[in-house]
């Protein structure tokens, strides 16, 4: 089987194994090269772990520094005769190769983060493997959709405006052209539900599942990761459906550091820069906004993708500081190289003069679309592509 990328608007419809492979690898390779974390945690639980900075995270903690182990919750899809599955299967098997090379332990759960099945299914991965504790709690989740409990019903997230319309450009990769959309204004049962989905409500019902197992170690610190963006992107995100979450999300950190006071611990929302991930391609508005971005912080030599994020967060802000630094709304801001002035003066300049027209040259489209495929394995310079696989030797792997 030959695999080559196939796309439909701004999905990839699958993955390549021999990139994930090697993707996993070269963010083991910048780590370890990368200032290092200290006083790091040991056992790290990674609730979202097998993409974008849930999988990060976890290679920093393991290879950055700290020599984490960890357990890693994640929904893949894995191979079959018709398929070879989703990347972030791959992305668990290879993480688990080369942490186990270096012997620290990564323990990959694949099931439903919402189910009490795989909440049990952690809790006893903690008392077998972690001595029954963890010291830092990661929550990564990115999921459209969440199952109501005790019903067969789901929430299900809207990324829409809140009180009016708002028009805004998407990219089509799979077109390489510009798209106008506008998206009307979300209705309350909209904006509920994604808070239900993109809120704090499940990051703190996690918390509370570990507490009430005597899973939190003494000094048990977590996080869980935001987007607050620039005033460009605020009609269609902070001031959306999304914002409204994030929010929730901001104010569920406070609730969850006094309860882990209780323990010497604290929580966080981290903040993170704007970057192409799965969900981020389909935001109306947000795709001329980093094509702009990453043109300007490549330029000035500040862009950093998910394991550069990850990697300064544990070394720089979290871990081996006398006091995290926090802002006003006790938020760890991992954004301040993007909302610095001057970047940000660049970007509005180009979103100025950026259209249909100008849009791959204006901006770093090939960035842009390199690290859209990346995600899912393919660009990758060093893989041969015209390799021809066998599905047989991939349904034989597992997590």
């Amino acid at each position: 089987m030959l695999i080559e990328p196939i796309i439909k608007g701004v999905v990839a419809k699958n993955a390549h194994p021999l990139g994930c492979q090697e993707a996993v690898k070269q963010q083991i390779k910048f780590v370890k090269s990368a200032p290092q974390i200290k006083d790091g945690p040991k056992r790290v639980l990674i609730i979202g772990a097998s993409s974008g900075f849930g999988l990060a995270a976890r290679i920093a903690l393991t290879f950055g520094g700290a020599k984490a182990d960890t357990i890693g919750v994640s929904f893949e899809r894995g191979p079959n005769e018709k398929s070879l599955g989703t990347a972030g299967w791959y992305n668990n098997i290879y993480f688990k190769k080369e942490a186990e090379r270096e012997q620290r332990t990564a323990i990959n759960i694949v099931g439903d983060a919402f189910s009490q099945e795989t909440r049990s299914q952690v809790v006893e991965a903690i008392e077998t493997y972690f001595e029954g504790e963890v010291d830092l709690i990661i929550y990564s989740l990115a999921a459209a959709v969440r199952p109501k409990p005790g019903s067969e019903e789901f929430w299900r997230s809207a990324i829409k405006p809140i009180g009016e319309s708002v028009t805004g450009a998407t990219i089509s990769l799979e077109h390489d052209s510009w798209v106008t959309n506008t998206l009307e204004a979300a209705t309350e049962e909209e904006a509920q539900s994604t808070l239900k989905v993109m809120g704090g409500e499940d990051w703190e019902s996690w918390i509370d599942e570990l507490i009430n197992a005597e899973s939190i170690a003494p000094g048990c610190k977590t996080i869980a990761f935001s987007y607050v963006g620039p005033e460009v992107t605020h009609p269609i995100y902070l001031d959306g459906t999304l914002g409204r979450a994030k929010i929730d999300l901001h104010q569920t950190s406070h609730a969850l550091n006094l309860e882990l006071a209780n323990f010497g611990g604290n929580a966080y929302a981290t903040v993170c820069k704007a970057l192409v991930t799965k969900a981020s391609v389909f935001i109306p508005g947000l795709s001329p906004y980093l094509l702009a971005l990453y043109k300007v912080m490549k330029d000035k030599g500040t862009h950093e993708g998910c394991i550069q994020q990850m990697q300064r967060l544990f070394s720089s802000k979290l871990y081996g500081q006398e006091k995290i630094p926090l802002d006003g709304e006790r938020l760890i801001r991992m954004d301040d190289l993007e909302l610095d002035a001057e970047t940000q003066s660049h970007v509005t300049e180009i979103l100025k003069n950026m259209d249909e027209n100008n849009f791959q040259t204006l901006g770093d489209y090939q960035g842009f679309k390199q690290e859209f495929l990346q995600l899912n394995g393919f660009a990758q310079q060093s893989v041969d592509y015209s390799q021809q696989l066998n599905t047989s030797d991939f349904i034989k792997l597992v997590p």
